[in-house]
């Protein structure tokens, strides 16, 4: 067996006016709770060091990039580093980059056991809308804010097994697996921030958001045969509230455990990546099954085009 013992990390509400030294204690105390409970890997949200912005309208340029990192580490993140490099513990968090060049990203990294940075993706996905929207309940401004991701989905080899990465609205997309699970994918880790109510269908709340939650995890990971760690940033953030429900999903698409709260709450499991070789090797088993010359649509189109 290949057992990676994980950490899913939910993390309860951040407030527009935390400064990130208040949340990296949090992440901090999250982290050593972990090693208490002998976790390898801890996987933290998706913009796991604020607010989650992008639900706020702004105007100055100045103001939008207070909420962006320059470097990683920086000197408020580098005492997560260090702790996770004394505890020998991998980690994976979403933030908010700003690189040298002047682009932006909403973007994860996943470090080793000695807190080098090992993997970096950025959101492909991105949902919402770019200009303030009256006759919305609430604003989703991630394509105002963020770039599309431009590195793909790649995966890296660490902890003794293939690792891949996704970011929140990146995990309804059924390619967003795929492609991962084309290069062998084993664990494929997750930040999430996803409001608790449609701001397009309020009669959608929730409920149904954390169905939807399950569904997209758990189909991701059965038909690509490896685990799956989903963890949310949760809770009322300056009266915007956003749904928990982290889970630790296994090859087979089945739910081991999931977070009972909207706050800070630690979920751990031991995960064997052995687990996943069934799947592979049988029924997912892409080189004998997959027929590529019928799937040409998918990277030739965009758009649905309905028949005439």
């Amino acid at each position: 067996m290949r057992v990676i013992n994980v950490a899913a990390a939910q993390m309860g509400p951040i407030q527009r006016a935390d400064g990130r030294e208040v949340v990296v204690k949090r992440m901090l105390a999250l982290m050593d709770e972990a090693k208490a409970k002998g976790a390898d890997l801890i996987v933290y949200p998706e913009l796991a060091l604020t607010t989650f912005f992008p639900r706020w309208y702004m105007e100055d340029q100045a103001e939008v990039d207070s909420w962006f990192e320059r470097e990683m580490p920086d000197a408020a993140v580098r005492p997560l580093f260090d702790r996770a490099r004394q505890h020998q513990m991998a980690m994976s968090f979403g933030y908010a980059e700003l690189t040298p060049d002047g682009h932006h990203y909403n973007t994860a990294i996943l470090t080793d056991r000695n807190s080098n940075i090992v993997g970096k993706y950025r959101k492909v996905h991105l949902p919402g809308h770019e200009e303030y929207d009256p006759t919305r309940s609430h604003q989703h401004l991630e394509k105002r804010y963020f770039e599309p991701g431009d590195l793909g989905f790649p995966v890296w080899r660490n902890l003794g097994g293939i690792v891949g990465m996704a970011v929140c609205n990146d995990r309804r997309w059924p390619e967003t697996y795929r492609v991962m699970g084309l290069q062998g994918v084993e664990m494929v880790v997750l930040g999430y921030n996803t409001p608790s109510v449609n701001s397009q269908k309020n009669v959608e709340g929730p409920e149904q958001r954390l169905f939807h939650n399950r569904l997209s995890v758990q189909s991701g990971a059965y038909q690509n045969s490896c685990w799956v760690i989903a963890v949310a940033k949760a809770g009322v953030e300056d009266g915007h509230p956003l749904i928990g429900g982290s889970l630790i999903v296994n090859p087979d698409g089945e739910i081991v455990a999931e977070a009972k709260t909207e706050g800070d709450e630690l979920l751990v499991a031991p995960c064997d990546l052995d687990a996943t070789r069934f799947g592979k090797e049988t029924i997912f088993d892409f080189a004998r099954h997959r027929r590529i010359e019928h799937y040409g649509l998918i990277t030739s189109r965009t758009g649905a085009i309905p028949p005439e």
